[in-house]
């Protein structure tokens, strides 16, 4: 038996092991900006329904109660401007569906599947899972005729240069796609943290017109609801798609547990809680760019999502290594592919405490 493993890449956060000793070491101890973990409450609502529904002795449903579906479709018709029949399905996190949907579309080897030139690392794995060939392109013409291509994934607003697709964009690649039979899954987990700009989701009717076939798109409650330990994401779009990852993932036993389902419930019907965490992020993010951008950084981009895409002209890896002399740790851009050699991606997911911290190390000389 061959070892699956051997087929993926380093998990990149081992690689920031290193530096990641070095920033602990600091007196005042790490200021952790490399991974985008929330560090604020749940949501005391979203808490509750949590211990209401924890009595559940029984099996829950793969496809999600008749609530959480209807919260989902709720939710994808006033905050993605979606207005025809969708499918929705919730899943055990986003990350889980990132690695797995490939597989569970059926790509196989010999097939191709186009992601960001620079993306999440994760897009990548799930495409050497199934043994297919991954092309790295933001543009369509630069992907050519090539009828292997089966599925093509966007991310907007991006992780983790933080940059937003316009609606032109977006109909550009979903009529491509369509005219070559071609699936675009849409990343769109940051969709509710738009700083500059409004980001919009590849479901809105400007995009799409009501008509999702071949579309599918991909949400999470990690970042908006701070729900990253509850493993709590879901998708939307084209019924018949959605169906057949049903159909796969009931016999997978990919299911979210019913307490899990209820918290979705509470979560996504709820507004509230995402403006006043909106709000939080948004005083971290500019104390953290006005002391990045006055320590001699250029940022690129960044007008929406957790992060904050920055360079200093210069190896990522000798970027990474100045900032964890000052106790402050950055992920490399090089996680993200061979395009971003020389940016760090500096997540705002800190306690007010830390980020005044990693302002004031900021401040030494270079």
């Amino acid at each position: 038996m061959s070892a699956l493993s051997s087929a993926l890449p380093d998990f990149p956060w081992d690689l920031l092991e290193p530096a990641k000793k070095l920033a602990a070491a600091h007196p005042g101890g790490i200021v952790d900006l490399s991974i985008g973990t929330p560090v604020d409450s749940v949501p005391q609502s979203v808490r509750q329904a949590l211990a209401d529904a924890s009595d559940a002795p029984g099996y829950p449903l793969t496809a999600g109660t008749p609530q959480l579906r209807a919260a989902i479709a709720g939710w994808l018709a006033r905050e993605c401007r979606a207005s025809g029949d969708l499918g929705v399905l919730p899943t055990i996190g986003s990350k889980e569906l990132v690695a797995w949907l490939p597989t569970l579309l059926g790509v196989r080897p010999g097939d191709v599947v186009v992601i960001p030139s620079v993306c999440y690392p994760t897009y990548e794995v799930g495409v050497r899972l199934t043994g297919a060939e991954v092309i790295r392109s933001d543009s369509l013409t630069a992907i050519g005729p090539d009828p292997r291509v089966k599925l093509i994934w966007i991310n907007s607003p991006s992780n983790p240069t933080g940059r937003v697709l316009p609606v032109e964009h977006l109909r550009k690649v979903v009529d491509w796609a369509r005219e070559r039979g071609v699936t675009v899954v849409s990343d769109e987990c940051y969709l509710s943290l738009g700083w500059e700009t409004t980001p919009v989701s590849v479901l809105d009717d400007r995009v799409t017109g009501g008509d999702y076939t071949g579309v599918l798109a991909v949400h999470s409650l990690s970042k908006r609801s701070n729900l990253a330990g509850y493993r709590a994401g879901f998708l939307g779009g084209d019924p018949a798609l959605v169906n057949e990852l049903l159909t796969v993932r009931k016999h997978a036993g990919m299911i979210v547990p019913a307490p899990v389902q209820a918290a979705m419930v509470a979560a996504l019907t709820d507004e509230t809680h995402v403006e006043q965490q909106r709000e939080r992020y948004a005083a971290r993010r500019e104390i953290l760019r006005s002391a990045l951008v006055k320590a001699g950084f250029e940022i690129s981009h960044s007008e929406a999502g957790l992060y904050l895409w920055a360079t200093r002209g210069e190896d990522c890896w000798t970027t990474v290594d100045r900032l964890a002399q000052r106790g402050i740790l950055a992920a490399p851009g090089a996680f993200y592919g061979p395009a971003a050699a020389q940016h760090v991606r500096i997540a705002m997911t800190a306690t007010d405490e830390r980020v005044a911290a990693a302002a004031d190390r900021l401040s030494e000389p270079f």
